[in-house]
């Protein structure tokens, strides 16, 4: 099935477009080629997004992007360039099984089709958790790679395909340096008290403690809100991911001070196929009464519950607003009242609140998420602006409105690349 992949690479259905990019490609390895390429690479637990940048020092310029989605279910690849058109783009079909291995040949072999001769400066992988040692980005080595193992049981939907990237590089792209992008960073500025369980101190010095997570999606909403938003820069910010895996965090100046998100990914909000916060004594009762052990349990939470689980519909969001179903808005309804409920721990944490900021998939692009999530917090002075609101923004709140809303995208890739770029300068060869 590999070689199938890498056999049947399908241009975009213009050939003279992808003959066209290869060329406006060319003067990318002539003496610039000294500053190099980054890749990126973002590997889910269904997806792999891929990135490349034109690197001039600390400068970057975005050159190809794509992704590989629902790989284990229906897969289905497309590459756009930076004007989103498409260069590349293949289907396997509903109940083909590709694998990240598969999925991250298809994208080399797509990458070295439209750009042969590329030459790579590093690789920048999101990695979702680095536990107690990993405060910020790090050069991978194999003592590295080691030491993340260690950690996939607190993600399992996403640690051991972060990693599996990070090994396949290392197999297909010898020599090219790589560097780990950790999601839990972010949050380390967290003080001792936002990390603690209420468990013996043993426990905590071990490691159980709250790490936080969607990091590189909440670093890079920070460095946005000065030049979007720059009145909120310094204030009370509540920062709302939400996509398949959903978190908020309580921004203070720029930087994490709590989140939703704790020990593990599993956390917080209810989200696609994740139950999000639970009484620990569900997990006893499922144990004693329902003889569930822990990989049953771990099956049950990670992938069967949240928005999948409650609507027995569909994780996806889009599906859920546009079905008629009583359990579909049932699901709904259950998201965005959690939301509300954790805006209001959030703004307790704060002190206050000076401003809301929507990101990722469903906070990007739901205004009817955002209408309701909106009107669920009006008591704090909230009130949004239907239009822009549909407009999708940026500024969704009213000029009356004593706090206000906004919608950033977010660029976790391009954190990474950044990330990636500044490790490797810094890091001696």
């Amino acid at each position: 099935m590999v070689h199938a992949a890498m056999q049947q690479i399908k241009p975009a259905a213009d050939d003279d477009l992808s003959r066209a990019f290869s060329e406006s490609c060319r003067h990318l390895r002539s003496d610039s080629m000294n500053e190099g390429m980054v890749a990126v690479a973002n590997a889910g637990s269904s997806s792999l997004k891929f990135s490349l940048y034109r690197s001039q020092g600390e400068v970057l310029a975005p050159v190809l992007r794509g992704v590989v989605e629902e790989i284990d279910t229906a897969p289905r690849f497309v590459a756009r360039d930076p004007a989103g058109r498409v260069l590349a783009q293949r289907e396997w079909g509903s109940g083909e099984t590709l694998g990240h291995d598969a999925a991250l040949r298809h994208v080399i072999g797509v990458v070295r089709e439209l750009m042969p001769g590329i030459a790579l400066r590093g690789i920048g992988h999101r990695v979702v958790h680095g536990g107690m040692d990993f405060a910020q980005p790090v050069r991978i080595t194999p003592e590295v790679v080691s030491r993340l193992e260690a950690l996939s049981p607190l993600a399992p939907l996403h640690q051991p395909s972060n990693l599996a990237a990070v090994r396949l590089a290392f197999d297909l792209l010898p020599g090219v340096p790589q560097v780990a992008c950790f999601d839990t960073a972010f949050h380390r500025s967290n003080s001792e008290l936002a990390q603690m369980f209420a468990l013996p101190m043993s426990l905590y010095d071990a490691g159980v403690r709250r790490y936080g997570f969607h990091g590189l999606s909440y670093e890079y909403i920070a460095t946005r809100l000065p030049v979007v938003a720059p009145m909120l820069a310094q204030g009370r910010v509540i920062a709302l991911h939400l996509g398949n895996g959903a978190s908020l965090c309580a921004l203070q100046g720029g930087r994490s001070i709590a989140s939703t998100m704790g020990f593990t990914a599993l956390d917080g909000l209810p989200m696609g196929t994740r139950c999000g916060n639970i009484d620990p004594g569900v997990l006893l009762y499922l144990m004693n009464e329902r003889g569930m052990d822990a990989r049953a349990i771990e099956q049950l939470l990670y992938r069967e519950s949240g928005l999948l689980g409650v609507s027995g519909v569909s994780s996806d969001m889009r599906v859920l607003l546009a079905s008629e179903a009583p359990r579909a808005r049932l699901a709904v309804d259950l998201f965005v009242h959690r939301i509300v409920r954790e805006i209001g721990s959030l703004a307790a944490a704060l002190g206050g609140l000076d401003g809301l900021v929507f990101t990722a998939g469903i906070g990007e692009h739901a205004a009817e998420i955002r209408r309701r999530v909106g009107a669920g917090v009006a008591w704090m002075g909230l009130a949004i602006d239907e239009e822009a609101n549909a407009a999708g923004g940026p500024c969704i709140s009213t000029a009356a409105s004593h706090c206000s809303a906004w919608v950033i995208p977010t660029d976790e890739e391009l954190m990474i690349a950044r990330h990636t770029v500044g490790t490797l300068s810094n890091t001696p060869t």
